[in-house]
């Protein structure tokens, strides 16, 4: 159960709207529900803003349109994360309403929300085209909490005009995820370039001696680039999720510096 709709069955009560026995009925999966083969935590959003996300590989498409059905029962939107397009087709048919995205590899059960006009930008950078995939899975998530996004894709350093030409559009962003292979050198080179946070997703891209993407995740953690946050390898999620927590920062403190304008 998210904030929003707690404060809402909260507010119905006091207002007399909502008996105290329908809201312990639609609280009784506090703190998780309990489905015999996966226990859903449904404080997750209170602590963090969002839903669960649904990992999909290890699962059969039952337990995932299980698991995403009991979720919807309090959240507007679920997504399962790593889904491919067979066990999808599968998920689908037992949940016809839902979406597969195929770039982001994922499920989308519910409506995608509107982004927020003026809020904080957060800016997806690319390495290579075979990065995408990665790269599109962090988008999935940023779009899925109204997050303003800006594409930039195959600007590596190998042609690093490519990114120097869109410099001023980078900086439209307040914030930067960098998700490269090979040898991993874009986000330093993007760390030492860019005023705000920058997250570094190594990706596993690449040659025999890139070790499926240990050789890009060596060269980020030693970064010359000063303050980099860097993900594990193909973490287009949590390189999402670490970009909100920052996003959620930055927001707060752009509206206490207005309402201090306001009110002087």
């Amino acid at each position: 159960m998210d904030k929003a709709k707690l404060l809402f069955l909260l507010e119905s009560i006091a207002q007399g709207k909502v008996s105290p026995g329908s809201a312990l009925e639609t609280l009784k999966d506090l703190p998780y529900a309990d489905l015999g083969f996966a226990r859903i935590d449904s404080h997750r959003s209170l602590r963090h803003g969002h839903a669960e996300v649904i990992f999909c590989p290890g699962k059969t498409a039952e337990q995932i349109a299980a698991i995403a059905g009991k979720l919807r029962e309090t959240h507007d939107l679920v997504i399962a994360s790593r889904a491919n397009e067979a066990l999808s087709a599968e998920v689908l048919k037992l949940y016809p309403s839902a979406t597969y995205e195929k770039s982001a590899r994922a499920i989308v059960f519910g409506s995608m929300p509107d982004t927020v006009i003026g809020a904080p930008i957060v800016n997806v950078v690319t390495a290579g085209t075979a990065d995408i995939p990665v790269a599109e899975e962090c988008l999935l998530f940023l779009q899925a909490a109204s997050v303003p996004v800006q594409r930039l894709y195959d600007v590596g350093v190998a042609g690093i005009h490519r990114l120097l030409d869109n410099l001023e559009l980078l900086k439209k962003g307040s914030i930067t995820v960098v998700c490269a292979g090979m040898d991993g050198a874009l986000p330093s080179v993007v760390g030492g370039l860019m005023e705000g946070p920058v997250i570094a997703v190594p990706t596993s891209v690449g040659y025999g001696a890139s070790f499926e993407g240990l050789a890009p995740l060596l060269s980020m953690l030693n970064s010359c680039s000063a303050g980099i946050t860097v993900v594990n390898i193909d973490n287009g999620f949590g390189a999402a999720y670490a970009a909100l927590r920052m996003h959620n920062a930055i927001a707060s403190h752009q509206a206490q510096r207005l309402a201090l304008r306001v009110g002087t």
